[in-house]
């Protein structure tokens, strides 16, 4: 109902600048763009700043920091291992990530004896452990805020993910919106006015962000059917139950990592599951398969006899589990490091700035039409105006994520 007063009041307003159609097509984009704008900024901000995420505890930690040229040759896991279970306060090891970049340290999941979680960092040749880490950390935090509002997955996923279908009418509508766009990669900013500016911005960085904004949407939608239930088959798993006494201890895992690796030559190692109650160590990283994450290249072997019991390829999936495997990848960019990275993080601040400029446009055209003065501090002053109730949502909904940070670090 809100919608249709929005398109007769807009229709009333510009009956003689367009076909009632075409008016129709630009208050409908108007409307998706507006009303959720705040929360659409925030969702965008915060998950371009995730794809940078590791990079940000890398500034805000001074054990994440290695000297480039004081590492040599592969990461050494089992020292890495070793060095983690001897380390204060560690009850248990779980898991190594190999380092993001080569001036970083790998990062080691540990617990204590409460079981709260966080983090080791290691030197990645020698395995000497050079500081902690929280568990809720940047990466935690931005993940968390972006994905899910740090609200349970399955209610925060779908409310988060809906947003990927304004998303896809504010696309499609574009098209009709922007007339002849394909001439708009190359227009300048004109800086008449804060109006005529917001505009050609809107413009610009829309139609470079395109393609962008179509495979943010497309993998948008895929997560909330996933939230549904639309949850690709499992990837193999070795299933047993061995007695605790007999598992390896960490330092004892050098011959089981080798026959590992020698099981599966090429693996780029990214990941390893050190063994629990199972017994078990598992490797998982890069290998043939395009767009698929680590897991889907693992190799499993028994921590204690290194005898191999299962290798995945990610080559082998079937087109479900692809589709599950591609969606990180092309949502947050990081399957070709900076390469990739450094582009999806641009990319995501023009997308944050669409968001924005798309609102402020709106108000500085009704603040023309009303004859008060146009300017910057008006545009956002309006935003907010014509957000009418939904701005209470979108602050209630980021609220929320904050609310329930904060219980997040307290429980850790």
């Amino acid at each position: 109902m809100e919608l249709a007063r929005d398109i007769e009041r807009q229709h009333r307003l510009h009956r003689k600048a367009a076909p009632k159609a075409a008016r129709t097509w630009w208050v409908v984009h108007q409307w998706v763009g507006l009303k959720l704008s705040l929360f659409m900024a925030f969702i965008l901000f915060t998950g371009t700043l995730a794809v940078l995420s590791a990079e940000i505890d890398w500034l805000l930690q001074p054990s994440l920091r290695v000297a480039p040229s004081s590492v040599e040759g592969p990461v050494a896991w089992a020292e890495i291992a070793h060095s983690a279970a001897e380390y204060p306060g560690v009850a248990k090891a779980n898991a190594i990530s190999a380092p993001t970049a080569s001036a970083f340290a790998a990062k080691v999941t540990v617990e204590n004896e409460a079981g709260n979680l966080f983090f080791l960092h290691a030197h990645p040749s020698t395995g000497e452990i050079l500081g902690t880490g929280p568990w809720v950390d940047a990466q935690r935090v931005l993940r968390n805020m972006h994905r899910h509002l740090n609200l349970p997955i399955w209610l925060g996923v779908p409310i988060v993910s809906s947003l990927a279908f304004l998303l896809l009418i504010s696309l499609v509508t574009s098209f009709v919106v922007y007339k002849k766009w394909w001439r708009g990669f190359t227009k300048p900013l004109r800086t008449r006015d804060a109006r005529t500016w917001w505009g050609d911005f809107h413009r610009l960085a829309g139609v470079w962000s395109l393609w962008f904004v179509a495979l943010i949407t497309l993998t948008s939608i895929w997560y909330f059917v996933e939230s549904l239930g639309g949850n690709a088959p499992p990837h193999p798993r070795v299933d047993r139950d061995i007695p605790t006494e007999i598992v390896a201890e960490p330092g004892e895992l050098g011959p089981a990592v080798d026959a590992a690796l020698a099981a599966y030559p090429g693996l780029r190692v990214k990941n390893v599951r050190l063994p629990g109650e199972d017994g078990v160590l598992e490797l998982n990283g890069e290998y043939e398969a395009l767009l698929v994450r680590p897991r889907s290249n693992a190799v499993h072997i028994d921590a204690r006899t290194a005898e191999v019991l299962l290798t995945t390829d990610g080559r082998d999936l079937n087109v479900h589990q692809r589709i599950s495997e591609m969606a990180d990848p092309l949502h947050f960019g990081n399957f070709g490091g900076y390469w990739t990275k450094i582009p999806w993080f641009l990319f995501g601040l023009a997308m944050t700035g669409l968001a924005l400029s798309g609102a402020a446009i709106y108000s500085l055209r009704i603040a023309k039409e009303r004859g008060d003065g146009v300017s910057l501090r008006q545009s956002f002053r309006g935003m907010w105006v014509g957000m009418e109730r939904w701005r209470w949502l979108s602050g209630a909904l980021i609220a929320i994520g904050f609310a329930f940070l904060g219980v997040l670090i307290a429980t850790r």
